[in-house]
């Protein structure tokens, strides 16, 4: 009998499945998009550039969130501010040693005498653009001066709905379309009528809206001709990437940042919550901090996308949460723009580097960026398009519960029968609670002070209540996962411990708090995306799927049998 060639380790079918699936993880400011089969994905903005129409309206989405005029909340932001800098000051080094600081003013006089050194006549030219649309990266390249309205079609995590042009939900799904479909052709050498061909997984956020998950699966399958896909949510994602069967998935992207208990590839809806603030606000606010002390690119603008860029850089270099370092650093940058010298500048920075990062506690610094909104899964309020929805069948509970409690036997006396009905009405009010969602106490509201912003670790402290039962928050005490790539400082995840363990109910103060920040060696923004691609692998994952066919014929109802979570 012939021996059957082993075929070699790029062509196993476990190979060969996953180069025919994409794994797609759309975000605020960075679009990850690549096989299964990737060691990683590729990361490009997510945002498309359109020629705007002669005599059009003018709209350029921000690159950064917009700072606000401050007027009378100017002096809470300095209060926050100085009361970071007075907890720094009392806390000490790792050797025992007090910490000391450099006195603002002393940066601010450096920095005021800093003068840039020129080190090259130019620093290239801005790229002449003959199409109409430009899309990721190249963006960066445009010149302002050309006529091009800038579309990010994501925002604060979730779609960037707004009244102005391109912001109906038709133009910003025409934008995905047009945006992922020119990545797959260009960067992947996927031409579009080979779609049928592949297979899609969309991470998504852990808190959603219907309508849009269901826009979102046409896009795929009907407009761009997918042959399958599924949803994930970027939370239950993040655990299978590290490996973990449950934890407080904490994930802090450009423009949001959300808190949720997974179990069991399970994210629990009444631990979710979602805050509008994120890496892109702690970029502000560095950038705040930085103009206090003389920053000396004295045209710095947040206008300038690429200052914008040079700033996020910045903040990725400069911040940290490192108790032992003190005093005022050194530093240098470099300003490298088109039209533009090319100059090299030598700043004196001290605390802001670690009062930036740590707005994430004192969210009141991030009153920069205006006032911010705190998100829950809400309940659905029904779907034209799926008779059979939530509401439908908690009604059909609510019946079935009513009828299974009234008697049937005809002979029954009078005064039984009324109680029979009084214990009905009684049971209905309370099972149907109980099954409805969840228990009374789950579903109260995110304890927010009047006037303030919710912090990052009382988030997770009020996540971490809302659990269902005791032995389920003793588990996620002992495992908080950081993913995202918004709260990528060194010494952050340390400092987020001692802030739980000084408030963790005293129940579980003998439990093991531990706090992972970087998973299996990996880059924490990858994490999710990584997850994913993993899980469309699995022999189990078969049965989410969901065919072109399927969708056109069934249409929403079929994503409330198939989705890896509560529709």
């Amino acid at each position: 009998m012939p021996v059957q060639p082993t075929p070699p380790p790029d062509q196993t079918p476990e190979v060969s499945q996953a180069k025919s699936i994409i794994v797609i993880h759309p975000g605020s400011l960075n679009l990850r998009i690549g096989r299964a089969a990737d060691v990683n994905p590729l990361s490009v903005l997510h945002a498309i550039a359109r020629r705007r129409l002669p005599g059009g309206s003018k709209h350029v989405d921000p690159f950064l969130p917009p700072r606000v005029d401050l007027g009378a909340g100017q002096q809470e932001i300095e209060d926050a501010r100085l009361g970071v800098s007075h907890t720094l000051q009392s806390c000490l080094q790792s050797d025992g040693r007090r910490r000391y600081a450099t006195p603002p003013q002393q940066i601010a006089a450096f920095n005021r005498r800093s003068t840039p050194e020129t080190i090259a006549a130019s620093g290239g030219e801005w790229v002449k653009i003959e199409g109409d649309i430009v899309i990721g990266n190249d963006i960066l390249r445009l010149d302002p001066l050309d006529e091009f309205n800038v579309h990010f079609p994501f925002r604060r995590g979730d779609f960037n709905v707004h009244s102005g042009p391109g912001g109906s939900m038709t133009a910003i799904l025409t934008d995905l379309e047009v945006i992922w479909t020119y990545i797959l052709e260009t960067h992947f050498m996927i031409p579009r009528k080979e779609f049928k061909n592949f297979k899609v997984v969309l991470i998504i956020p852990d808190i959603y809206n219907r309508t849009y998950l269901r826009e979102l699966n046409t896009l795929l399958l009907l407009k761009m001709g997918f042959g399958a896909a599924f949803l994930l949510q970027d939370h239950v994602a993040a655990t299978f990437g590290s490996g973990l069967s449950y934890a407080c998935v904490v994930d802090v992207g450009d423009q949001k940042t959300s808190v949720s208990c997974v179990e069991d590839g399970i994210c629990h809806s009444n631990t979710r919550v979602r805050m509008d603030y994120g890496g892109a606000d702690i970029t502000q606010t560095f950038f705040w901090l930085l103009q206090k002390c003389a920053f000396p690119y004295k045209d710095c603008s947040e206008s300038n996308k690429l200052d914008t860029m040079l700033l996020r850089k910045l903040k990725e270099e400069l911040c940290h949460v490192n108790l032992d370092i003190c005093g005022s650093q050194e530093k240098s940058f470099t300003l490298q723009q088109p039209g533009m010298e090319v100059l090299q500048f030598t700043i004196q920075v001290g605390d802001e580097c670690i009062v930036a990062p740590l707005s994430l506690f004192t969210p009141e610094l991030f009153g920069v960026t205006g006032p911010k909104l705190v998100h829950t899964q809400k309940r659905s309020l029904g779907d034209p398009e799926d008779p059979h929805d939530e509401n439908y069948l908690r009604e059909i509970r609510r019946k079935g519960i009513k009828e299974s409690l009234e008697p049937t036997t005809s002979d029954m006396k009078e005064p039984y029968f009324e109680e029979a009905n009084a214990q009905a009405t009684n049971d209905d009010d309370i099972v149907v609670d109980a099954i409805d969602t969840a228990p009374q106490p789950a579903d109260k509201e995110f304890v927010i002070n009047p006037g303030q912003i919710l912090g990052l670790d009382q988030a997770v402290l009020q996540s971490i209540d809302r659990c269902p039962n005791e032995d389920l928050k003793r588990k996620m005490y002992g495992c908080i996962l950081i993913v995202g790539g918004g709260m990528n400082f060194a010494g952050i995840g340390t400092w987020l411990q001692n802030r739980i363990s000084l408030q963790i109910p005293y129940l579980y103060r003998a439990e093991q708090l531990d706090i992972i920040t970087n998973p299996r060696d990996m880059d924490p923004s990858m994490v999710a995306w990584k997850g994913a691609a993993i899980l469309s692998c699995l022999e189990t994952a078969q049965e989410l799927w969901i065919g072109s066919g399927e969708w056109e014929k069934c249409g929403v109802r079929i994503l409330r049998e198939r989705a890896p979570f509560q529709w």
